[in-house]
């Protein structure tokens, strides 16, 4: 494990709470302003933030999967001791399936089953985070290096919640006007790409950890610690600064969705590199290099990329 070229990690993501429990916002009837010039300008972009909401559908299946097939493996790992380590895998499970559905549906339109699903899996996130701390704190030595990297990981049930989150925000983003749509009485835009942001600088400080239980013994090692926090950086400036062209930007989240789909052919060499290689897959998908985790870098990526294709088009 310890020669293993790892370049992948645990997703984790953090500050997407508040935006999983998204209010409606009021409608103020802003699109009676248009005049006709104005709206024949904005027509390519009228349907901006569904084509957003969309891929944020997309990027919600993506992670769910990554989480699906994650927690499949370290349940199965710890013989499903307790029926609760049944509910990310239900609530996973029902996340691809709105993504996916999602993804189609260019409907103008909350759909209700859908952001229902959003919702309980962000819950079971929260709850599932909870249960990972007090399996951590149970142990001798309570907050130790030693249980932070054995004990059940921390990280690893926001990334449900982050899965909940994207998808919800994509069905609040539905329900808002074509022109000038809004999330927490900001840009929309702005928002999705705070919260990518945030999702990001999450990732990387669970990458870190495991990353440094390994010692770091591959150069390639660092890459998910020093790719995406400059992504992150680049969409927050993004966010907060004025609407723009953001080529970038947009060139290090490509490279960092790229990143996640190569960190999983690392991970897949680091189990063939393991005795018996894939002929003893049983054993060293278990004990090799989380095959499913990569993968949410690029489910984080490709959402930052929709959030500034909106976000270039606002005022």
């Amino acid at each position: 494990m310890a020669s293993s070229p790892i370049a992948g990690l645990l997703l984790a993501a953090t500050g997407a709470i508040a935006v999983a429990g998204l209010a409606r916002r009021p409608q103020h009837g802003r699109s009676a302003v248009h005049v006709p010039s104005v709206h024949t300008a904005l027509m390519p972009t009228r349907k901006m933030h569904i084509q957003a909401a969309r891929s944020f559908n997309h990027s919600s299946a993506l992670l769910a999967l990554s989480v699906l097939a994650d927690s499949a493996m370290e349940h199965y790992r710890g013989s499903f001791d307790n029926p609760a380590m049944y509910t990310p895998l239900v609530c996973a499970a029902l996340s691809v399936g709105a993504g996916l559905h999602g993804g189609r549906d260019h409907r103008q339109r909350t759909h209700q089953i859908r952001h229902g699903i959003y919702l309980g899996a962000a819950a079971a996130g929260i709850a599932g985070t909870g249960f990972h701390v007090y399996n951590v704190t149970k142990r001798p030595g309570g907050w130790s290096w030693n249980n932070l990297f054995h004990a059940a990981p921390i990280g690893a049930p926001m990334a449900l919640l982050l899965s909940g989150a994207l998808g919800a925000v994509a069905e609040r983003l539905r329900n808002e006007p074509a022109h000038d749509p809004q999330l927490l009485g900001m840009p929309a835009g702005q928002a999705l790409a705070l919260l990518v942001s945030a999702g990001l600088i999450g990732t990387v400080g669970e990458a870190a950890l495991l990353h440094f239980r390994g010692n770091f013994q591959h150069r390639a090692m660092y890459a998910p610690v020093c790719v995406p926090p400059v992504a992150a950086a680049l969409l927050a400036q993004a966010a907060l600064g004025a609407p723009r062209e953001r080529w970038l930007a947009r060139a290090w989240l490509r490279v960092t969705a790229a990143l996640g789909f190569v960190g999983m052919a690392f991970h897949a060499r680091g189990i063939a590199r393991r005795q018996g290689g894939w002929r003893n897959w049983s054993q060293n998908l278990f004990a090799g290099p989380p095959l499913p985790a990569p993968p949410g870098f690029s489910a984080l990526a490709l959402a930052g990329l929709a959030a500034l294709r909106l976000r270039r088009t606002e005022t």
